[in-house]
């Protein structure tokens, strides 16, 4: 897809996000929304990886350690193909697999995750074993940035940098915000560029509500025997402008009135786009 056709399918799966949460009145919203845009530049265009080819053991593979935005997850891979879309009716319903973390009996997750600060070790070991087997697929794993504050997180990435993992990508999602508030007053783990930079990684930092910033840094080549982190610097609650920037939509289901009112404004969004 080109960036036009991308920021599109951003908006339309912010869209029909937005319409699953209000229908099944649970879902972390400002979480999802926040990063819409990293998810759709590596599922329709940067990953080698698709519905088809799940199975290859060539393809890439995605890790969301933030699983608690699941609900875009679910949607982009709806779209994709990997399970229909009319499965998400069940979303959050008694016995449905489509519940409140990723999980691995649906098709196009690799990995159980939410448990915060376990994605980036996961993706260590899988990038790993390409490497002492040989194969070409890359590693891409999504973290929170409120997620820095767990010690696992660091060992993690002392590990990919020691064992010059090149064939991993981690990308923060750094909105600033958590559930209880701002992330430098919860637990500061700022200078996150130079703390990773420390521990041996090449370090990307790009404002990540912009497709074409997201996809020059996830499509860069990578540096030989160097991770690479992607610190994308995003808006919590993007593209709904009264959710934007405010932790109490980290986990919030809008009201009647809201949900209209987010609606007509991505329609809005829509016809700017297709100028």
């Amino acid at each position: 897809m080109d960036i036009q056709a991308l920021q599109q399918k951003a908006i339309e799966l912010r869209k029909a996000t937005w319409k699953m949460i209000y229908a099944a009145k649970t879902g972390h919203t400002g979480s999802d929304l926040s990063c819409t845009d990293i998810l759709v530049a590596l599922y329709y265009r940067v990953m080698n990886q698709t519905a088809a080819t799940f199975t290859d053991p060539n393809r890439d593979r995605y890790i969301q350690s933030k699983g608690h935005a699941v609900e875009i997850l679910w949607n982009v891979l709806a779209d994709r193909g990997y399970f229909p879309k009319s499965d998400l009716k069940t979303y959050s319903q008694f016995k449905s697999p489509y519940m409140g973390h990723p999980n691995n009996h649906v098709k196009g997750v690799e990995m159980n995750t939410g448990s915060l600060g376990h994605g980036l070790a996961l993706s260590v070991g899988i990038a790993k074993a390409a490497k002492m087997n040989g194969q070409s697929y890359h590693t891409y794993t999504l973290m929170g940035d409120g997620e820095q504050a767990e010690g696992s997180v660091w060992e993690a990435a002392m590990a990919a940098s020691n064992f010059k993992l090149d064939n991993l990508t981690a990308i923060i999602d750094h909105n600033g915000l958590q559930i209880t508030g701002k992330t430098v007053d919860v637990m500061n783990s700022e200078p996150l560029k130079a703390k990773y930079e420390a521990f041996g990684w090449h370090v990307l930092e790009v404002p990540g509500n912009d497709m074409q910033a997201l996809v020059d840094a996830l499509e860069a080549e990578p540096q030989m025997g160097k991770p690479t982190l992607v610190l994308a610097d995003t808006t919590k609650g993007s593209g709904v402008k009264f959710a934007e920037n405010k932790a109490e939509w980290h986990h919030k289901v809008p009201t009647a009135e809201q949900y209209q009112e987010a609606l007509d404004d991505f329609d809005r969004q829509l016809k700017e786009v297709a100028k």
